[in-house]
């Protein structure tokens, strides 16, 4: 026992050394108390004076004595709880004083401590980042662009078990507290989080909607682990507070549904049900909204397509909370849960869906525009109308796909057992893949993780060190296929496709009705369209004919004649002397005497060239770039064949200066934007410019007809497409460039006109044969069969029709051009050789030598 007195003594002793040391350290903190209030105390007397000062400090006396001795009437201050009462208010008092200093920090970052606080007008009118998305003309949405992919939904349309689901599981009290929950933070602190956190739904709102804990990093006291975690939880505590004083119930629930991320890049209550179910919300069945609830958790722990059984436990858990709160029955809690995780994964990107490499055009305008007008494309919730229609676009791809994949097997089976790479002797060109992988991204992140050190390593992981990859083929429904392959022979694989463009435009409107940049944007992004750039052969020879005709000095006519015969043509370029010496594409001169109309018609090189000669080059170039060629183009001899690259996009815009009475019209992409509530922001409208007289358009109208009606025209392909109901007329050109490297194709009728590219990724890639590579059988197939499907649809049963008579006198002879006798009619291809060294005239053959391509087929 005395054992025991002893530890006892001692630890009273040290419990009143304990006692001594704290109250030496309160004598000292009052010394320094009075010593920092006699100092504020002289600060303020020399400013205020010292008069003043006394007379605040005995005011402050008087009224401390009255509060004192109104106090004394109900407490006896001799009392042995007085002190503990009275320190207990004075504590009382401190603690409410530093609580609203505490206060005054957040909701004011005062001094850039604890980071910044939604204003008033942001709380009261809470914006969202909302996704933008594109519609078609005709109302259907084909894509977004976002930060966060979020599409606002109303109250009305969320399902009343998805509301029970998120309040059984998040929130039971929800509509009984004002923000916070004290009895839901008591019992988060007592089982140390186990239990939960203790947030409210309104705390969560303030979290997902103002971005409170990122704003908090801004914050000095960010940077202390523990006190970070302290400004966050009160940031919403506060938020939550004011948003209680600011919102309905019922407007909480719906900013929550809008605001919380469902991982997989769902953003919002809409979006997600269309990603991982694809319905619209008021669609989902109660298990479905139990998963979504269920993601809040931990979006990528109980993400159904991640880890489906996690999900499917954590499913059952919001169920049973659905149960035991009343919610559901027990008896429908069971059968509920007793079912299958099912989920219907439809993920959203900004380029799924139709017209993927349009929106890259969109962005960009609609990027630039943004920025002149204060508006962000990926937060602001823009409404994109563009001018492309749905069914157009769909036409398009689908003849893209069914044209290229039956070209694709004839370039396959023509280079069986060879590689399509060769020079201009029909040699493969040596190191071809090794140069191309040079400029991929693997190829430069090796070189920067070896620093060219182990430059065999780099090739090394090139060539031999196989990945899982998936890659594009024509082979299944699906498009592509599941392979092991290296970064090397990817390369060599994707190198044999050829490749496509496509472009449909109103000629009157400038709206551009359909665009497919290429084979599938998902494995190929360049566009070919309006990125690519290439010779465009004779499709460039109607502006040959255009300056001739429109030109007052030439003032031709179609029915002006040329002879076919040899052009050589001696000029100076760049300090050099040079010879030009183009070829007709059958490798011989007819020597007779053409009209302008079958001149163009069969695409005679010899005579482009002489009118060419005859007009000028620069004239040539100053008509191409009045109609609408962006491009610059060298003013050289060559250029009436198509020399300089031009894109398909400027291509079509400046073909519709013939349809649209000799005005030329920019192409236009967006419509009208509207604001996310359906406003109209900004109406376009296309620029028109008067390019060439009515009379020339009228006749090069006539001149593009000749390549379907004429004899030998390049262009009676068309005749095998079933295009020609309701008196419909159309006018066309070919184009073929060197070694058949590129072939396009340009249709017109009175209310569309359509351009197709076809072609390797490099120039080098071609077929070896014109009868095969022409764009007659290349780009033309691609125009038909869209035409096809489009004239097939009755809604575009008014594209069809002739052209319409001319409205103004036509003074130029146009109909009846007569026969020279001396005019051959053998039909020729479209290849233009723009070489200058086509110095080799073989002799012309006689007539029943002649075999001519094939140009009927599709």
């Amino acid at each position: 026992m005395s054992e025991y007195r002893k530890r006892f003594r001692d630890v009273r002793h040290a419990f009143g050394t304990f006692r001594q040391r704290i109250r030496k350290r309160q004598a000292q903190f009052g010394n320094v108390r009075r010593g920092v209030g006699r100092h504020i105390y002289r600060q303020t007397a020399r400013v205020a004076g010292e008069e003043r000062m006394n007379s605040w400090t005995a005011t402050y006396h008087r009224y401390r004595n009255q509060l004192r001795s109104f106090f004394h009437q109900y407490i006896d201050p001799d009392a042995w709880y007085y002190p503990y009462l009275k320190n207990g208010i004075r504590g009382t008092l401190i603690g409410a004083l530093l609580l609203g200093i505490y206060v005054f920090i957040l909701n004011y970052n005062f001094l850039y401590l604890t980071g910044a606080m939604p204003t008033v007008e942001e709380l009261r009118n809470p914006k969202l980042n909302q996704a933008s998305e594109i519609y078609s003309q005709d109302g259907i949405m084909i894509g977004k662009f976002y930060a966060e992919n979020r599409t606002p939904i109303k109250f009305e349309n969320i399902p009343k078990p998805l509301i029970d689901a998120l309040i059984a599981t998040e929130d039971v009290r929800f509509y009984e507290h004002g923000g916070i929950d004290p009895r839901a933070i008591g019992r988060a602190v007592l089982s140390l989080g186990r239990e939960g956190g203790g947030s409210t739904i309104t705390q969560q709102f303030a979290k997902n909607l103002f971005k409170t804990r990122r704003q908090a990093n801004t914050g000095f006291l960010s940077r202390i682990p523990f006190v970070r975690k302290i400004v966050y939880k009160s940031k919403e505590w506060l938020m939550a507070l004011k948003i209680e004083r600011n919102f309905t119930k019922q407007e909480i629930i719906t900013y929550y549904f809008n605001t919380v991320d469902f991982g997989s890049n769902a953003f919002g209550l809409k979006t997600a049900a269309r990603t991982f179910f694809n319905k619209e919300p008021d669609s989902l069945n109660i298990q479905e909204g139990a998963v979504l609830v269920g993601l809040q958790k931990a979006t990528t722990n109980y993400n159904p397509l991640r880890n489906p059984k996690r999900s499917e436990e954590r499913r059952n858990v919001v169920i049973s909370q659905m149960a035991k709160y009343d919610y559901l029955t027990k008896s429908q809690a069971d059968s509920i849960s007793a079912l299958p995780l099912v989920t219907d994964f439809t993920p959203e990107n900004p380029y799924s869906g139709p017209a993927s490499y349009l929106k890259n055009v969109v962005q960009d305008y609609v990027e630039k525009w943004g920025e002149e007008n204060g508006f962000d494309l990926y937060t602001s919730g823009l409404r994109i109308y563009t001018t492309i229609d749905s069914r157009m676009q769909t036409y398009a791809e689908q003849a893209t796909s069914e044209k290229m994949k039956r070209l694709q097997q004839t370039f396959d089976n023509h280079w069986r057992g060879r590689n399509p790479w060769t020079d201009e002797n029909g040699e493969e060109l040596p190191g071809f893949i090794d140069s191309v992988a040079r400029r991929t991204q693997r190829y430069k992140s090796l070189s920067r993780r070896f620093k060219d050190m182990y430059p065999d390593s780099i090739m090394y992981y090139m060539k031999n060190v196989k990945y899982k990859m998936r890659v594009f083929t024509w082979a299944n429904k699906r498009g592509y296929d599941s392979t092991e392959m290296t970064p090397y022979d990817s390369i060599a694989y994707y190198k044999h496709f050829l490749q496509s463009g496509m472009v449909a435009m109103d000629p009157h409107t400038g709206y551009i009705r359909a665009w497919v940049g290429g084979l599938d944007y998902d494995y190929f992004k360049y566009d070919h369209v309006k990125q690519g750039r290439r010779q465009p052969g004779s499709t460039f020879k109607p502006f040959v004919y255009t300056a001739a005709i429109d030109d007052t000095i030439i003032n031709l006519s179609p029915c002006d004649r040329i002879q076919d015969r040899p052009f050589r043509k001696e000029y100076r370029e760049n300090g050099e002397d040079k010879i030009w010496e183009p070829r007709n594409s059958t490798g011989y001169y007819s020597y007779s005497n053409m009209t302008l109309r079958r001149a163009m018609a069969r695409s005679v090189n010899s005579i482009t060239a002489k009118l060419t000669d005859d007009v000028g080059p620069e004239r040539v170039a100053e008509y191409a770039h009045r109609m609408g060629i962006k491009s610059k183009l060298d003013a050289v001899p060559s250029i009436g064949l198509g020399s300089s690259d031009v894109s398909l996009y400027e291509l079509v815009g400046a073909y519709c200066t013939f349809i649209n009475d000799g005005e030329a019209i920019e192409p236009l992409i967006v419509q009208r934007i509207e604001d996310r509530d359906g406003t109209v922001i900004e109406t376009f409208t296309p620029k028109k410019r008067r390019a060439i007289s009515e009379e020339t358009a009228f006749l090069m109208r006539y001149m593009l007809q000749g390549g379907l009606q004429e004899s030998g025209g390049t262009s009676q392909g068309l005749w095998s497409y079933n295009l020609f109901k309701n008196r419909n007329e159309m006018g066309a050109k070919t184009g073929t460039t060197s070694n058949n490297s590129d072939g396009w194709f340009v249709g017109l009728s009175n209310n569309l006109v359509v351009g197709a590219w076809v072609g390797g990724d490099d120039r080098s890639i071609h077929f070896r044969s014109t009868d095969l590579g022409e764009g007659a059988k290349t780009a033309l197939p691609l125009v038909g069969g869209f035409l096809e499907k489009v004239y097939a649809d009755p809604k575009f049963r008014n594209l069809q029709g002739p052209f319409p008579k001319p409205t103004i006198p036509i003074t130029k002879e146009y109909l009846n051009c007569g026969y020279s006798g001396d005019e051959e009619p053998t039909e020729e291809s479209d290849s233009t050789s723009v070489e200058g060294d086509s110095t080799f005239i073989p002799v012309a053959p006689a007539p029943d030598q002649i075999t001519p391509p094939d140009t009927t087929g599709p």
